[in-house]
């Protein structure tokens, strides 16, 4: 039977830069990273900011002290470069070949900007939440994880599992209509 190192463990020896235990980390925790991106994005943007995700990711490597886990932190990562291309693309202004392109882009505008600015206050409440309560949010809420596989990543029983994200998603709802 293969022993499944945890993802922290693994991003902790990588820190080293040795190319073997970079690879590992990488391969373990790629499939979380792409199905959050695709979650928040599709299919081809998500593949785009996996690679600049990855990027930031080995740049602050030999920082990441394992005080949250690493897929916590992988995961804020993500969604910082999803807000920041979110931000970069309202910046810039949109070509179209339509006869009747104004109506059409006051429609989009008015679309997409409250979704990107419920995504980016929703990371924003995300960030005052306690990392314990964060890290079982999102994995199971977030990712999907499930909660019997979500207590045995983060090593704490089922039902604190999900006593974590009822207080999450509670203080998540307060801090939403105090706002």
């Amino acid at each position: 039977m293969i022993m499944e190192v945890p993802l922290t463990e693994l991003a902790l020896t990588a820190r080293s830069g040795d190319p073997a235990d970079l690879d590992a980390f990488v391969r373990a925790a790629y499939p979380d990273v792409r199905r959050f991106l695709v979650r928040l994005t599709d299919r081809e943007t998500a593949d785009d900011l996996v690679q600049e995700t990855f990027l930031r990711v080995l740049a602050s490597l030999p920082g990441f002290a394992g005080r949250s886990s690493a897929r916590t932190w992988l995961l804020s990562i993500a969604r910082r470069v999803v807000v920041d291309r979110f931000r970069a693309a309202s910046a810039r202004p949109k070509v179209a070949d339509l006869t009747d392109w104004q109506t059409t882009a006051e429609r989009r505008r008015h679309r997409d900007a409250a979704g990107l600015d419920e995504w980016v206050a929703l990371a924003d409440l995300l960030d005052q939440v306690p990392c314990e309560r964060r890290e079982a949010f999102v994995l199971t809420q977030v990712i999907g994880v499930p909660y019997a596989e979500a207590a045995r990543l983060l090593g704490c029983p089922i039902g604190t599992v999900r006593s974590r994200v009822a207080r999450a998603r509670t203080q998540l709802v307060s801090s939403w209509t105090a706002a």
